[in-house]
């Protein structure tokens, strides 16, 4: 399970005159790939750098939590291949190595140890009990000087440093320091809705034959979304989809899967929903439930899934999946218009371009892939927390809305961050300035850039046309629809805005949107399900009357929407459809309706 120790108990802590005191120049919290790259690149700078992190071994979510497939962020090209790492760098040490997007778990471990074993910088404490935040105040702003340990000895020492890095999955010591965050999906309106958490489990007895066979099937299947190489597979959705479990709270997709050198699979495929990943208590049931399920999905994938006939679950990973949790608030947040539009950033120190993946957060709230990106930028302001000086937050948890941190969350984009957080540490020292203050200052932002692209890196301009559905009529619409994941684009960013709407899908929009927006509606139709048929404007308009407690007649519905919520583009969608309303001329309706009701 997750053993991130959370400390005294999530307390900052002042220093005392009875502790051991030792100074470093930077010190990372957290040894995931994050964390590995970010002390990698301050000891790489002349920095004298401390890893710490609860865990007894380094690796993280790769390591301990089996993930073992890399989602590759590719660099785009004008022909539309993408066959070049977008973030090179330690990432890109760390994968040519490795060998494959797919990877044996022992050797992942064996090479970050290597790795971090060639830094004569760079000194690790693994294992400790519990860590803190050291906390003091410059001109009254309160700054992390240093982090509190408890090692496996019980000794307490107090490590002081010039930066800090919070390269921690859920933003521990950012949060016990003051930082402020949103947890899960808050942001887009939804409070209780985080994505399904993963216990990834292992199987024996796959024979080689039964490999081949599993790949013979993802190759014939004329699916577009499934394949398997000699190493990985994924596929078997439709089949997985009717499996039962017994609990509810546990869910199974389409199965991920790795293959290990001995011969065992590693499946990334069980969701455990309702998990509150900040919850020790929380993260032991969810554990517990998913090992009570997995005997039956066992014996399920042996009867439905060609070549697993004589598979037996072998082990399960010693930590949870959890795929998110916190999510600071920097200096600037990324939005997913950001991520969409591919957009750039003077201060870009990273780069994206994974899929917007969003997994399910529930049995009824299936995941989506909101739309694809060619290629955006990671700003260094999205590393900066706000409120507390000298600490730098990588990874997961970084200042990202929680749309976009569907694709960047993703490990060689939390790499390329941590690698520049790194930098930056030596940069300030250097320059003597705050990370606030290379913000603000586009000479020393040039620098950071410069010294990333002489460590491998390749941080520079780029310009990526937006997609075509930013010149839509309804675009504006279309994006209050999606900042609230009430719209996917898919892999194509197909989102069918000149498609008629149903009119089950326009009440669910209006009754979704009066919740978020806090506006009243009428008991009887806050569960109301409309028909699959296809919608007319009029239909539509009176719709909306009866939502907002008016009683009138189609007709005068209708001219009562069209003057205080339709406009021309509205008018001419409907007249060149019959009177049917579209996709955007339904959002373009919803999102006035909404802009002239809300209370919230």
């Amino acid at each position: 399970m997750l053993t991130v120790v959370l400390p005294w108990p999530m307390a900052a802590q002042a220093k005392t005159t009875d502790e051991k005191t030792e100074k470093y120049d930077l010190i990372v919290v957290g040894s995931d790939p994050e964390g590995i790259a970010a002390a990698i690149s301050g000891a790489r700078n002349g920095l004298a750098t401390l890893l710490i992190d609860t865990r007894p071994e380094v690796g993280g979510l790769m390591t301990r939590g089996w993930l073992n497939v890399i989602d590759m962020n590719m660099a785009p090209n004008n022909l539309g291949n993408r066959n070049e790492i977008l973030n090179k760098g330690i990432f890109q040490e760390f994968y040519r190595q490795i060998g494959s997007g797919t990877f044996d778990v022992p050797r992942a471990q064996e090479i970050f140890e290597q790795m971090l074993g060639q830094e004569e910088d760079l000194e690790l404490c693994l294992g400790v009990k519990y860590f803190s935040p050291v906390m003091g105040y410059q001109k009254g702003k309160p700054v992390v000087e240093g982090v509190k340990v408890e090692d496996k000895k019980g000794e307490i020492t107090t490590y002081t440093a010039k930066g800090i890095i919070d390269a921690t999955q859920d933003a521990d010591l950012a949060a016990a320091a003051g930082v402020p965050f949103s947890v899960g999906q808050e942001d887009a309106g939804y409070p209780e809705r985080k994505m399904a958490t993963t216990l990834v489990f292992k199987l024996g007895g796959v024979t080689p034959e039964d490999w081949q066979e599993i790949r013979r099937v993802l190759t014939v299947d004329n699916d577009w979304f499934t394949g398997a190489t000699n190493v990985s597979a994924w596929g078997f959705g439709p089949v997985m989809e009717q499996y039962r479990p017994s609990n509810a709270r546990v869910g199974i997709r389409g199965l991920n899967i790795g293959r290990q050198k001995n011969g065992t699979l590693l499946i990334n495929a069980l969701h455990i929903f309702g998990v509150d990943p900040l919850s020790k208590e929380s993260r032991s049931e969810a554990r517990r439930l998913a090992e009570q399920e997995l005997p039956r999905i066992i014996d399920y994938m042996k009867e439905n899934i060609p070549g697993l006939q004589n598979c037996f679950l072998a082990e399960v990973a010693p930590e949870l999946y959890i795929r998110e949790s916190r999510h600071i608030y920097g200096e600037y947040r990324l939005t997913i218009d950001d991520v969409l539009e591919n957009r750039d950033f003077p201060d870009r120190i990273a780069f994206g371009s994974y899929p917007v993946d969003v997994q399910a957060s529930g049995p009824k709230e299936k995941g989506a892939v909101v739309g694809v990106p060619a290629q955006y930028a990671i700003p260094f302001r999205c590393i900066v927390p706000q409120r507390v000086d000298n600490l730098l937050v990588v990874g997961r948890a970084a200042s990202f809305d929680s749309l976009p941190h569907g694709s960047a969350r993703t490990i060689p984009v939390g790499m390329a961050t941590g690698e520049a957080a790194g930098a930056a540490v030596a940069l300030s020292i250097e320059e003597d300035k705050t990370f606030r203050q290379i913000i603000k200052n586009s000479s020393l932002i040039n620098q950071l850039q410069e010294l990333l692209n002489d460590q491998g890196m390749d941080i520079e301009p780029f310009t990526w046309r937006a997609p075509e559905v930013t010149k839509h009529w309804a675009y504006e619409a279309l994006k209050m629809m999606r900042k609230h994941a009430l719209v996917q684009g898919g892999y194509s960013n197909n989102y069918q805005l000149d498609d008629i709407i149903t009119e089950e899908d326009f009440i669910h929009l209006l009754q979704e949107l009066s919740h978020l927006y806090v506006i009243s509606i009428p008991g009887e139709l806050k569960d109301k399900k409309g028909d699959p048929d296809l919608l007319s404007g009029k239909k539509a308009a009176l719709i909306i009357s009866q939502y907002a407690g008016q009683e009138m007649s189609r007709e005068e519905a209708f001219d009562y929407a069209m003057e205080h919520y339709g406009d021309k583009n509205i008018s001419d969608s409907l007249a060149d459809n019959d009177g049917r309303l579209t996709r955007g001329a339904a959002y373009s309706l919803l999102k006035s309706y909404v802009e002239k009701n809300k209370t919230k």
